[in-house]
């Protein structure tokens, strides 16, 4: 049973990720539609791909300073004020017509406070948790939560298209700017006297690629990032040529699977191998794009509702074999090398790859959608099979000190 102290924690630690992925989801959801409607249709891939590019580099960064300078806390206060401003510029800038390639250099820009949050959170999150395996899903869940309400707001006050959705946006990153005060800051490790700007860069966390095991799972998890890119520009797309309205809160539909699958991984994560789940997670996948493949209603549907049940299995099973098997000092660093592979390096590859790859699906007679999620769920499939001829399950489960 958790001690009273432990459950006013535990209750801090979801709200922090409840509003942190609502704030999140208010702008990312609608985007693709938002973009579409005031005639940036030209800057879609590259504005997705915009986080992917900031994802490469400002992980790390802001994941070093905070194993090693500051509160993690801390710095998530500056980054999500940061981005609460950047959030709002850009809805004006989208409102008043602003030059297409402006609008797209103040995405880019927003994204380098953008980018880190979720994995410095996270780890704030795993480092005060007794027990991550049983813990975390529970938590983890309140995102989900997060991230359908975010949706649900935006298609309920008629905001899909408008970019008055950065607006509503850019209130909850302040509300989420406030809430770290009211979190503890964690103690920073000491670290050495001198450091190199290798290591102030974060860079010294490839190192973790050393390891096989490590390898083949930051791999997998980024390959699996590259067919995924397709959802948040592509669905809603689909979605209004079968005839859907209010796309955000249809695309919410993920999160119900999402969360399903949060409060089951605690238990799969006690009686499975990891190498077990996120196979699983990503065969789930592999129907999830079948089903958009059939380009009807119900499948589409029962397809969308699917990605959130893949997405946990792979990605935040990921991010407790990471908490589980690297040492304190380094779990920041880690999970911010799982953000740069994920969202930096396989998003900037998949949206900009599925982005070409819808134009070439898609010409004056409409979009062959049977193709286009086809070929995807072949990509899925191949990065399965690799994983289960690569990952090696003896000695799974131990803790591995790294050496710089």
């Amino acid at each position: 049973m958790l001690t009273t102290l432990r459950k006013a924690e535990y209750a801090e630690l979801m709200i922090l990720f409840l509003i942190q992925a609502a704030a999140m989801a208010i702008w990312f959801v609608p985007l693709g539609p938002i973009l579409d409607a005031h005639g940036l249709h030209a800057i879609k891939p590259f504005a997705f791909a915009a986080n992917a590019l900031a994802a490469v580099v400002s992980p790390l960064i802001f994941g070093a300073m905070a194993d090693r300078h500051v509160a993690p806390a801390r710095v998530l206060r500056w980054l999500a004020s940061a981005t609460a401003v950047m959030t709002a510029v850009i809805a004006t800038a989208i409102q008043r017509g602003w030059n297409p390639w402006l609008v797209l250099a103040l995405i880019q820009l927003f994204s380098l406070s953008y980018a880190p949050m979720f994995s410095i959170s996270t780890a704030l999150v795993l480092a005060r948790l007794q027990d991550a395996k049983k813990e975390f899903g529970p938590i983890r869940a309140l995102a989900t939560l997060g991230w359908m309400g975010g949706a649900l707001l935006i298609s309920a006050l008629g905001f899909d298209r408008s970019a008055f959705a950065g607006y509503v946006g850019a209130g909850f990153w302040l509300l989420v700017a406030g809430f770290t005060f009211l979190l503890p800051a964690l103690e920073i490790p000491k670290s050495a006297e001198h450091l190199s700007w290798h290591e102030r860069l974060g860079l010294d966390a490839l190192t973790l690629l050393r390891n096989r095991n490590h390898r083949v799972v930051f791999m997998t998890t980024s390959l699996f990032s590259i067919p995924l890119c397709a959802f948040y520009p592509y669905a809603p797309t689909q979605l209004n040529d079968l005839g859907f309205n209010r796309t955000s809160a249809w695309m919410s539909l993920a999160q119900v699977s999402e969360i399903i699958a949060m409060f089951s991984l605690g238990w799969l994560l006690l009686n499975w191998r990891l190498k077990w789940i996120l196979a699983c997670g990503l065969g789930i996948g592999i129907v999830r794009f079948a089903l958009s493949a059939l380009n009807t209603p119900i499948p589409l549907l029962s397809g969308i509702a699917l990605h959130g049940a893949s997405f946990t299995f792979v990605f935040i099973t990921a991010a407790i074999y990471l908490d589980q098997r690297i040492e304190p000092a380094w779990r920041t660093r880690a999970q911010a090398l799982l953000a740069l592979m994920n969202n930096g390096l396989g998003n900037l590859i998949g949206y900009l790859g599925t982005g070409w790859w819808f134009n070439a699906c898609t010409s004056a007679e409409g979009t062959r959608w049977p193709v286009f999620w086809g070929v995807l769920a072949a990509l899925v499939g191949a990065v399965l099979l690799n994983f289960l001829a690569t990952y090696r399950t003896q000695g799974d489960g131990k803790l591995i000190k790294h050496n710089t």
